[in-house]
């Protein structure tokens, strides 16, 4: 301690004021350095400057002491192998922590992709079964076109037979009558053919008598 206390002496401003020129010089010039060393209140002022200074300097050295060794005891701590476990421990916790934390994550996201899938495979389904649903009334809608013409088609065609057959008919009617008028007419020649014969006959047998 009496070691510290000259150094703490040594650092002390108030002992390096003491040495150096006084700011109110001036005002007693004329006094001797032996009447200001033999003023009591002057030296008594000084020498309590100077303890201020010493419990200062004592209480800054005490304060950086205990700093110094609560640093050291917090290092020592710190490094010893409880704190190291504990630390382990701590780490290992919040490893564990963060894999069951990326673990739930995932599975959270591994849900939401599921669903987004089912959702979509569901709607794919829905636009399928809407569009097969379209292409069969569509196909429906063609089929019928398909038979409504096929039946006006036939009809058409039936109608044109039965006009085929009319004229066919009107062509035989023609033409039957065209040979009974025929007939008629030729048998008519021979009835008048016939006539003719006879007359000449009677003639020549009246002639003869």
């Amino acid at each position: 301690m009496p070691r510290d206390m000259s150094r703490l002496r040594s650092r002390s401003p108030s002992y390096r004021r003491r040495q150096s020129r006084s700011p109110v010089r001036h005002r007693y010039g004329r006094r001797s350095r032996r009447d200001r060393s033999l003023s009591p209140y002057s030296s008594y002022s000084n020498s309590r400057r100077q303890q201020e200074a010493e419990l200062k300097l004592i209480e800054e050295e005490t304060a950086k002491r205990v700093e110094e060794a609560i640093l050291k005891k917090v290092e020592e701590r710190l490094n010893s192998d409880e704190i190291k476990q504990e630390i382990q421990k701590r780490l290992e916790e919040g490893r564990r922590r963060l894999n069951d934390e990326v673990a739930i994550q995932l599975e959270k996201e591994k849900e939401a992709a599921l669903l987004e899938a089912r959702q979509k495979e569901e709607q794919a389904r829905k636009e399928k079964e809407e569009l097969e649903k379209m292409l069969e009334e569509n196909r429906k809608r063609v089929e019928e076109a398909q038979r409504r013409e096929a039946l006006e088609q036939q009809r058409r065609e039936e109608e044109r037979y039965r006009e085929l057959e009319e004229l066919q008919r009107q062509k035989e009617e023609a033409m039957k009558r065209k040979k009974q008028q025929e007939e008629e007419e030729r048998l008519n020649q021979m009835k008048l053919l016939g006539k003719n014969k006879l007359r000449p006959k009677l003639s020549f047998a009246l002639g003869s008598k």
